[in-house]
Order: C-alpha cells, then sequence, then structure tokens
C-alpha cells in the first residue's frame, strides 16, 4: 500500500511540476514525443510494406520460385558503368527458354512476362497506366480471380490475339455500371477486345487492386514499347517434387542451355520466396537504423528536459526532503519517489508521441500507397522507451535528492 501511495503520490507532484515549468516541461515532452512519433511511423510503414510484400508471394503460391536475369540481396547502386551493373554480364531471359523449362519433368508450370508504362484509352477517356504482357498460365501465379469473363487461352497467347484483361479498379474508372466484356480499349493506339476483370489481391503499394491491363506477351512486345531485356519467369513443381528437386532441374537446364561449363558461375538467378524475402527484409532493416538514430535523438533531448526539471525540483523541495527525512524516510523511498516522477514527465511525453505516431501512420494509410499498420511491439517499445529514459536521466537526480543530508536540508533556505 506504501509503494501504491509512493506511486501515485510521486505522479501527482510530477504533473504539478508540468504545470508550474511549462517552458522546460514542453522541451521534455517535445523531445520524447518526437522520439515515440518516429519509431511508431516508420514502424508502421516497413511493417505495413513488410505484411504486403508476403502477402503479394503467399498469393503466388507457396512453392512458386523466379528465374531472373540477376539477382544480388539488398540494394543495387549503379552509375551507367559496367563495373556497376554486373547484370549486363548476364543475357537476358527469354521465351524459348521458358517453354523449355516448361517442358520439364518436375515443372508444373511456367508463367513468363514484362511490362511497361503505355497509353491505354477508352472513349474519352486516357491514362497512361501499366501494362502487363504475361504468358497464358499467368492467374496461376498472380492469385486474385478473373470475373466476370474470363482470361485469355494458350491458342489466343501463341495467336498474339489482340485481348486484354483489365483490373477491377480500371473497370470501373472506364466502363463504371455497363458490363466490360466486349469492350474495346486501345492500348499504344491499337484495338484491344477485354475479355475480362481481374480483381488482384492485396499486395505491396495496392489496398486491393489497383489500375492495370495484362495482355498477351507476344502481343506485348509486337505493340507496346518496353525496356528489353528483364523478362522475368515464375514455376512451381509438379506434385510429388520439392522445389529444390525442381529449382535443382531448373539451374541444369538453363546451364545447358546457355553452354555453361562445370565451375563456371550462373549468368542467371534462381530465386525462392524466402530469399526474396530476406533481400526485402535487408532493405527495410534500414529503415530501422534511421527510425532508431531519429529516436534516440528524440529521447536524449527529452532525457536533458529531465534533468533540468528534476534538478530544479530537488533545488526547490530541499526543504521537503530534510522534513521527510527527519520523519523517519529512506533514502531509497526519496530516490523512488522522484524517479516516479521522472519517469511520469516522459510517460507523458510518450503519450503525446503515440497518439501523434497513431494519426501519422493513419494519414501515411489513407494518403499514400504505403499499408501503414502499426504494430503492437512498436507501442511497447515507445511506451518502455519513455519509461527507461525518465529512469534513466532522473536517476543522477534523484540519487542526489536521495543522498541530502536532513540537517543541512532543514536549514536550506
Amino acid at each position: 500500500m506504501n509503494g501504491l501511495t509512493s506511486l501515485t503520490e510521486g505522479v501527482g507532484i510530477a504533473l504539478d511540476s508540468l504545470r508550474a515549468s511549462k517552458v522546460r516541461a514542453a522541451l521534455t515532452i517535445l523531445g520524447v514525443a518526437i522520439g515515440v512519433f518516429v519509431v511508431m511511423v516508420i514502424s508502421a510503414m516497413v511493417t505495413g510494406i513488410n505484411h504486403s510484400v508476403t502477402a503479394m508471394l503467399e498469393s503466388t503460391g507457396p512453392k512458386t520460385f523466379f528465374v531472373y536475369r540477376f539477382f544480388r540481396e539488398g540494394p543495387v547502386i549503379s552509375d551507367g558503368s559496367d563495373e556497376m551493373s554486373p547484370w549486363r554480364k548476364n543475357p537476358p531471359l527469354n521465351v524459348i527458354e521458358a517453354r523449355r523449362l516448361a517442358e520439364l519433368p518436375t515443372i508444373a508450370f511456367v508463367a513468363w512476362g514484362e511490362n511497361s508504362g503505355a497509353p491505354v484509352e477508352y472513349q474519352n477517356q486516357k491514362l497512361n497506366i501499366d501494362v502487363i504482357g504475361l504468358s497464358y498460365e499467368w492467374p496461376k501465379v498472380a492469385g486474385g480471380d478473373v470475373f466476370p469473363g474470363r482470361s485469355y487461352s494458350a491458342l489466343e497467347d501463341a495467336a498474339n490475339a489482340e485481348v486484354a484483361v483489365v483490373t477491377k479498379d480500371l473497370s470501373d474508372q472506364f466502363f463504371g455500371q455497363l458490363d466490360p466484356i466486349g469492350r474495346r480499349i486501345k492500348i499504344s493506339g491499337m484495338p484491344f477486345t477485354v475479355i475480362g476483370v481481374w480483381a488482384s489481391p492485396a499486395g505491396l503499394f495496392k489496398h486491393g487492386g489497383d489500375r492495370q491491363v495484362i495482355i498477351p506477351h507476344g502481343t506485348f512486345t509486337k505493340h507496346v514499347d518496353f525496356f528489353k531485356g528483364w523478362m522475368q519467369v515464375r514455376a512451381a513443381p509438379r506434385d510429388g517434387y520439392t522445389v529444390g528437386q525442381a529449382i535443382e532441374e531448373v539451374t541444369t537446364a538453363m546451364r545447358s542451355m546457355r553452354n555453361l561449363r562445370p565451375g563456371q558461375a550462373n549468368n542467371f538467378a534462381v530465386v525462392t520466396q524466402e530469399k526474396l524475402l530476406e533481400s526485402f527484409n535487408s532493405v527495410t532493416s534500414g529503415f530501422f537504423m534511421v527510425m532508431i538514430a531519429l529516436s534516440c535523438v528524440g529521447l536524449m533531448v527529452g532525457g536533458v528536459g529531465v534533468v533540468a526539471i528534476m534538478m530544479i525540483s530537488v533545488t526547490e523541495r530541499t526543504r521537503e526532503i530534510g522534513v521527510r527525512k527527519a520523519l523517519g524516510a529512506t533514502r531509497r523511498e526519496i530516490l523512488w519517489q522522484f524517479l516516479v516522477e521522472a519517469a511520469t514527465l516522459t510517460v507523458v511525453g510518450g503519450a503525446v508521441g503515440m497518439l501523434l505516431g497513431g494519426l501519422g501512420s493513419l494519414m501515411v494509410n489513407k494518403l499514400t500507397p504505403i499499408p501503414a499498420a502499426v504494430p503492437f511491439w512498436a507501442i511497447v517499445a515507445a511506451l518502455g522507451a519513455s519509461v527507461v529514459t525518465g529512469v534513466g536521466f532522473g536517476l543522477y537526480p534523484a540519487a542526489k535528492a536521495a543522498k541530502l543530508d536532513p540537517v543541512e536540508a532543514l536549514r536550506f533556505e
């Protein structure tokens, strides 16, 4: 009960100090609030993006893996030179290689594609949006549903048919309540017939969909201007085979097609979903380092404010401390009271920071394509950091108060 009374008393005195020293208290609250705000917003952004990347990969199927022209973990910095552009040493993937991989005994399907921005028109509406050229098995790796309508067939894909599947967002914008199936749109000036609407899964920087057009890969390369050399291939193993067995056979086939001798390094990359996640996490870890650095600066500012306020409080209450010690208060009780006061100051700053961080995360989620979501651990970490800052920086003033000589304290004017 005494501990609870001391805690309540310390909180009350700390709140009185806030009202009495508004400028110094504002400095403390602002510093801690900034540190907590940074933790909340950056962790919300990184968590939201990580969840989206995971959901996007899961939508392709848990066993799907990727074949790239080049892959390296972390960011790739390029200044345009061959030394800083290592992918130039690798020949681009091509349709012949992709089709050969689809024939392997361990492979269930292979889908390949490329994309580019292009003008898409319907009547008096014209948008410059993402146009994606994919082989006919693309729904197996893209996730979501094609409804109403359908995707294009293997025959339409092979014939480079001028048919298109539009995303639901684009269908709503172009056609509204009208039936989109059979409508004629223009892509890069060429007429295409809409045969399906794709409700895409929630993914990176998307809230359940976006504006895109999907057309057969051959049609894409024929009519759309795009940056050549970056075709991507996705594959999945047949039932009864593991991802490792499929990757081993794909790697062997690719090396054979490219005439690579034993000992020569692969001039392509086969990447699992886990590897992609590891690579992405290595990039987002940089955001966490920035978050920690900025938070520490804010908490240091708040900590300096705590020291200033608490030292003034010790000076102003020297006689009170002397009276309490004369009446039997121990050093531990005095130390505890002042530490509670210091922690209360920073917790108030932490509460302000959490409120602002929650509002900031909500604004990011609503006003940007980043699906920010504040994780529970960020709230706990923010509150814990506030308490630790108060206790850490309040320890010196509290220890000074606890060590005061009661006789000298009673004489203090």
